[in-house]
């Protein structure tokens, strides 16, 4: 008789029986002794020889029908993946990207690591992260603005196979950080004070705790930029420890020489894959994915590294290769848009106009503002008398006029843009954009094309305006949602990247607002941008980069052969694609956008101060939350962030019922004249009314009416957030009330 029981047991394999998911499986495990560890077994799977048994192999062959079609199947899938190689020539890694979106990449692993190796020596990443393991580095690099520290080697038994010979921590070798406690001391409490000049923030320590990828809450969030940049003067709680909450540091700098400590060196690991180029030669890019049809760049071209020194070794507090310039791009008239842009940068940053005159021996970096004017529509060519005409033009608009007063003219700036001239000063395309000069406008590959125009056309700013309004190539700025100037905003996303190469320096949207002092975001020397809402994607609304950077060689390298695209998502997939993420990095949106997760539908379980639910708020603040704005005002309205980002709203004003520049008698006459603007248009809105009903023209008498027509029809019993924060920047520059930190303008 047949003896169908086992010959021996073992429990462990019998429970591996009842969990496995099918009776019938291929494999099963089999426990092996660790030489040298008695209290541990290694479980590896074996074939299994139970479906070959007689009573399984009949089932089997009950079965061979589907299992010959599968077999098939996977058969001709490979061999169509031979073929497709065979034929096509090319790499499967030129044809498919991880993302699922078109590769972009151009420069090979070499020209990537020397990328990383330049910015990193130049002082720009000031962060403990880790340099993708893409990259190949196989050497320890300096890094001069971390302090000194043991590098961490990890034993062999934990070092992935894929990660042989590659390093990928850099070695401090700078200063020590000194992390502040910054606050105001009793009794002046009534305001926060200035941040310590050449103070950096500590990156690292804000994605800590404003991570959205990691659960961090807005809120939460600003609580820490909050108390951690001392603006929460008079109105800290007392809490456990917040030494936690403490990013902001000073670089001490010492004396002491940092060995580099090198791991020791790794024996390739046969489990890794080898990408073979030529029998016996192993592809140096392997795991890169390269543009489909593009040529790898040549050896990329880079300057010497620049040289990091602490801010308290510098013999002057503003540093020649960081520049603190402020940029603004702006096509059209100028309205109140750019006009409040100016007035929260009075009102936040350290330009010195509370002082008489700008002190010899001053600490701190003053710094400027630079609004580049485009004068007529993105697709036109600046005439020759193109600057005088932009003075002009500002001298008299009510909104731009202030700026011009002597008062300001150490801190704001007035520049023309001029395209042509502007890409010609990039050294590493201006040999060769004029090849997509008729594909300039090209935003996400979504490209819109220009008509070339005659010679008289293309040099005069006033070339289109006989041309319909609604016309794509005509317009100036955008009057309503309908009439959205979409050739302004797609040069604008290329210029600010011109720009901070060029010049270095921030970048900020029109539709930024600025919140507080950005001292410490200055002294942080890398380049950054920050978090698309809910997204891995990069919103450059705020863009800082350093001039003549590496990193700006990559992407306008990278762009050229792209098709100069510069939209958010399309710079986003640039630095995904060649792993150098971590040089442009990309800070929490609640820096700079708070309202946006909520916006979306995020985290409003939680929601920071104010709660927007749409961008729209700021402007027409929900009746609910309407008693915030007067009883909270500037203090109340996302307190700790750096910035607030409206999103457009360019035909909203900030303040309908004072629709006009109010800064005093100093500015009495722009103020009539915006005035008196507001009456014409409204008295042409109600001529151009009754004509229609009469069949007849707008009435002549349009002068003899203006001083009996209202300018408003008077304030609403609740402001909104944007006419408070418009009020409250007026009133500074009237000397009614001090700014943020309690200083009072001096004329």
């Amino acid at each position: 008789m047949n003896n169908e029981l086992p010959s021996h047991s073992s429990a462990i394999e019998e429970k591996f029986e009842r969990h496995r998911s099918h009776p019938s499986a291929w494999t099963r495990p089999l426990l092996l002794p660790i030489p040298g560890v008695r209290t541990r077994r290694l479980r590896i799977l074996v074939p299994n020889a139970g479906p070959f048994n007689p009573l399984h192999a009949a089932r089997l062959r009950r079965r061979r029908g589907p299992l010959l079609v599968g077999l098939a199947c996977i058969a001709v899938f490979l061999t169509v993946i031979l073929v497709s190689k065979s034929v096509g020539g090319s790499d499967w890694s030129e044809q498919y990207s991880s993302t699922g979106e078109p590769p972009t990449l151009v420069f090979r692993r070499e020209d990537l690591q020397r990328i990383w190796k330049w910015e990193v020596a130049s002082g720009h990443y000031p962060s403990h992260d880790p340099i993708p393991l893409q990259i190949g580095m196989t050497e320890t690099v300096v890094n001069p603005v971390l302090p000194p520290r043991p590098p961490s080697i990890k034993p062999s038994r934990y070092r992935s196979p894929g990660a042989v010979n590659v390093v990928t921590e850099t070695h401090g070798s700078g200063a020590n950080r000194i992390y502040l406690d910054i606050q105001s001391q009793p009794p002046s409490v009534a305001y926060p004070p200035r941040p310590v000049p050449g103070s950096v923030a500590d990156m690292d320590e804000i994605m800590k705790h404003c991570h959205f990828s990691q659960g961090k809450y807005v809120r939460d969030c600003l609580e820490v930029l909050r108390i951690g940049g001392g603006l929460d003067n008079g109105e800290r709680m007392r809490r456990d420890n917040l030494d936690d909450w403490k990013y902001i540091y000073l670089e001490q700098p010492n004396n002491s020489t940092a060995t580099i400590i090198s791991p020791p060196p790794r024996q390739p690991s046969a489990q890794r894959p080898a990408v073979m180029k030529k029998k016996g030669e192993v592809d140096p890019d392997e795991g890169l994915v390269k543009k489909r049809g593009a040529e790898w760049e040549s050896q990329v071209v880079l300057s010497s590294p620049l040289r990091h020194r602490p801010a308290s070794t510098l013999p002057e507090p503003c540093d020649p290769e960081n520049p603190r310039v402020y940029h603004m791009f702006w096509t059209g008239p100028f309205t109140d848009k750019p006009y409040l842009a100016l007035l929260s940068f009075l009102y936040t940053q350290n330009t010195g106009i509370h002082l008489r005159d700008w002190p010899s021996d001053a600490k701190v970096c003053r710094p400027q503002f630079w609004l580049w004017i485009n004068p007529g529509p993105a697709a036109t060519v600046p005439n020759p008398s193109a600057v005088r005409d932009m003075f002009n033009m500002l001298k008299n608009s009510p909104w731009a006029a202030p700026f011009l007063h002597p008062r300001f003219k150490d801190v704001i700036q007035f520049k023309l843009w001029n395209t042509t001239e502007q890409l010609d000063g990039i050294p590493e395309i201006k040999d060769e954009w004029r090849a997509l000069q008729e594909s300039l406008f090209n935003s996400g590959g979504h490209i819109i094309s220009v008509k070339k125009k005659n010679a008289t056309a293309t040099t005069s700013v006033n070339a289109t305006s006989s041309t319909d309004e609604d016309d794509l190539e005509s317009r100036l700025g955008s009057k309503s949602s309908s009439s959205y100037d979409r050739l302004s905003v797609i040069l604008s996303d290329m210029a600010r990247f011109v720009l901070c190469h060029r010049f270095g320096g921030i970048y900020l949207d029109a539709d930024t607002i600025l919140l507080r002092d950005w001292e410490e975001l200055w002294g942080w020397k890398g380049a950054f941008a920050y978090r698309w809402s809910r997204l891995d994607k990069y919103n450059t609304a705020v863009l800082r980069m350093n001039k003549n950077s590496a990193l700006g060689t990559f992407l306008f390298r990278t762009a050229l052969k792209n098709g100069l695209d510069f939209h958010p998502m399309t710079v986003s997939r640039y630095a995904a694609d060649a792993h150098l993420e971590g040089l442009l990095l990309r800070l929490p949106d609640a820096m700079f956008d708070s309202a946006w997760l909520n916006t979306e539908n995020f985290q409003r379980d939680r929601p920071p101060q104010p709660y927007f639910t749409e961008f729209g708020d700021f402007f027409d603040t929900p009746v609910q939350n309407s008693a915030a704005p007067q009883a909270l005002g500037f203090r109340g309205f996302f307190r700790g962030a750096y910035s607030y980002h409206f999103h457009n709203f360019w035909w909203k004003p900030f303040d309908p019922a004072r629709n006009f520049p109010d800064l005093g008698p100093r500015f009495k006459d722009g103020e009539e004249q915006a005035k008196a603007a507001l009456r014409r248009a409204a008295l042409a809105e109600k001529a151009a009314a009754a004509a229609s009903l009469r069949g007849k023209t707008a009435a002549d008498d349009v002068d003899s009416a203006l001083q009996d027509l209202p300018v408003s029809v008077g304030d609403k019993r609740d402001l909104d957030w944007s006419t408070v924060l418009k009020r409250t920047f007026e009133a500074y520059i009237r000397g009614e009330r001090p700014n943020m930190y309690g200083e009072w303008l001096a004329w």
